[in-house]
């Protein structure tokens, strides 16, 4: 079994000066982690209730981010250390549940 950790950010937070979704999707290509897909919603609130959406008469500049991340629990667990360590998400939302990886095919790129 593998783990999917989903991280619910907005699209203007950053880290070291750089887009959070940006800088996370290079670390974990750098740190080989098996696989991240950002997405980007046309509407939706968090904790401070502010709806954020894409509409044109009310264009928001921090659409909500979904950042989904599959690996091993073991590379998930030292991800997670590493969020705590260096406070790279800060007060985002983690969801994380265990999945079943499905590969189609013998050349899985």
């Amino acid at each position: 079994m593998a783990v999917l950790l989903r991280i619910f950010i907005g699209e203007s937070d950053k880290f070291q000066g750089t887009n959070l979704y940006h800088y996370l999707v290079k670390y974990l290509r750098t740190n080989h982690y098996a696989g991240v897909t950002v997405l980007r919603g046309i509407t939706g609130f968090g904790k401070a209730s502010k709806i954020h959406t894409s509409d044109l008469l009310e264009l928001s500049s921090d659409l909500p981010i979904v950042i989904e991340i599959v690996d091993t629990e073991e590379k998930i667990e030292a991800l997670k250390k590493n969020f705590d360590d260096t406070g790279m998400i800060g007060s985002a939302l983690i969801t994380e549940e265990k999945v079943k990886i499905i590969q189609y095919g013998k050349n899985n790129a």
